[in-house]
């Protein structure tokens, strides 16, 4: 545990250790407190630490970074009331610690008090030698306020100062994408670029943002300096074949993708765009090969079951695309579009009662979708459950205002309960521009 600790510090805790054992009281002077105390916050052994805390607040009472230690501790219990109320008691000993600044702000911010966190943050940039840090911390609580403008500023600070930041320089970019400042984007990685000229990551976020702006080439070429800059760069390849890909350039495309899989593990998202690469080639069973891949790396990954599911609709094998839509729902349980996927599948197959079940959790989980509100009607239609069909063309209704398909529908429900009168007067209203549906139109001869 101890081998890459200091030789003072390995000292200092392998003495307060044995105190521990012995029951001894030996005396620490404040640095070899906050070196023990260090050591076991950074193991993750709190016990210990509060227990060196203990002894060093009761044999140095009055020693700041001690109290600052303590307080430290509070806030990673979540005690922000008595972390609070010892940092203010320990500002007016050192009114001029910047730790006390950046603690308090981190406790504000904890409370959403992003105005308070910047004005402590202020404060502690006032005291400071060395900002970045701070600069950081004040660019997150500007994010967090939405103010990508103030928020930037800061991140560029960082970015500025340090080249390497890449957090920094991940959130001044994420400003950059939010205000639409695509060429300051541009014009802030070439300028990092023309100071370390084999940075991957600017490399890389340079071709993203040439994507954005459909320059193609210029985006092809950033992301292959990347991998030149680093030649197991899993994103740049995978960027790179996505690109290919949308430039028609598929088997390169393919290439690109597999090679991002020699340098990671079993990607379920690269295996899923080689599988759209063969389906697009008419590979249809390498295709299939990938979207099973995918998903059996990643059981959830919706958009390969979507692919494989529309594969087999698209070629009338309704029974398999039933298996599958099954198994996906397995571990998609909450997935509009496969319980939406399922309904089409069940109504091409003449289950009704099963249509009406997809269609209601599809619209249940969010999908007020019209394809959905009319198959669920016409589900319900064609099992002549017209009393159903006709509440639920209501509730569709109130999200289709005025829909002719639904009107329609609605209509000959209405002649079905009876109510001829209002059935004929809302056919009249949109029959110059309904189509009548093609699969319940012979159940309504009147409305014709």
């Amino acid at each position: 545990m101890f081998d890459n600790l200091s030789e003072d510090t390995n000292s200092s805790v392998n003495k307060f250790e044995q105190m521990l054992k012995t029951n001894q009281v030996l005396f620490f002077d404040a640095v070899e407190f906050e070196n023990i105390i260090h050591h076991y916050i950074d193991f993750a052994q709190f016990t210990l630490a509060k227990k060196a805390l203990k002894m060093g607040m009761e044999q140095h009472p009055k020693n700041v970074e001690l109290m600052l230690l303590k307080s430290e501790i509070y806030l990673f219990e979540g005690t922000l009331k008595k972390a609070e109320a010892l940092l203010i008691q320990i500002e007016r000993i050192s009114p001029e610690h910047e730790e006390i600044f950046l603690q308090r702000a981190n406790i504000s911010s904890k409370k959403k008090n992003h105005p308070g966190a910047i004005q402590l943050l202020e404060k502690a940039l006032e005291v400071t030698d060395e900002p970045i840090e701070i600069w950081n911390l004040m660019g997150m609580e500007y994010l967090f306020l939405e103010d990508y403008i103030k928020a930037k500023e800061f991140f560029y600070k960082c970015v500025k100062e340090n080249s390497l930041d890449y957090q920094s320089l991940y959130n001044l970019l994420h400003c950059y994408d939010h205000l639409e400042e695509n060429i300051e984007a541009i014009n802030t990685l070439n300028d990092l670029l023309e100071i370390n000229p084999y940075s991957e990551v600017a490399w890389h976020q340079l071709g993203k943002v040439y994507v954005k702006i459909n320059k193609q080439e210029e985006a092809l070429s950033a992301f292959e300096f990347a991998i030149i800059s680093d030649d197991c760069f899993t994103g740049a390849y995978i960027e790179k074949g996505k690109l290919l890909e949308k430039m028609g350039r598929i088997n390169e495309a393919i290439d690109n993708y597999e090679f991002s899989l020699n340098f990671n593990d079993p990607n379920a998202f690269v295996n899923h765009r080689i599988g759209l690469c063969h389906l697009k080639l008419g590979n249809d069973k390498l295709a299939v090969r990938y979207f099973k891949e995918s998903i059996t790396l990643e059981p959830n990954h919706e958009k390969s079951w979507m692919a494989l599911i529309n594969f087999l609709i698209e070629r009338n094998d309704y029974p398999k695309a039933l298996h599958y839509v099954k198994k996906s729902l397995q571990s998609n349980s909450d997935s509009l579009q496969l319980w939406k996927k399922s309904a089409e599948i069940y109504f091409h197959m003449n289950f009704y009662a099963e249509t009406a079940h997809g269609c209601k959790t599809a619209i249940k989980l969010g999908d007020y979708d019209i394809f959905s509100w009319t198959l669920w009607m016409d589900s319900l239609i064609l099992a002549k459950n017209w009393e159903k069909a006709h509440e639920v063309g209501r509730q569709a209704l109130q999200f289709h205002e005025k829909n002719a398909s639904l009107l329609y529908r609605l209509a000959g429900c209405k002649i079905r309960l009876g109510n001829k009168i209002e059935a004929y007067m809302i056919f009249e209203q949109i029959k110059n521009e309904i189509k009548i549906p093609r699969d319940i139109n012979h159940l309504f001869p009147e409305l014709t």
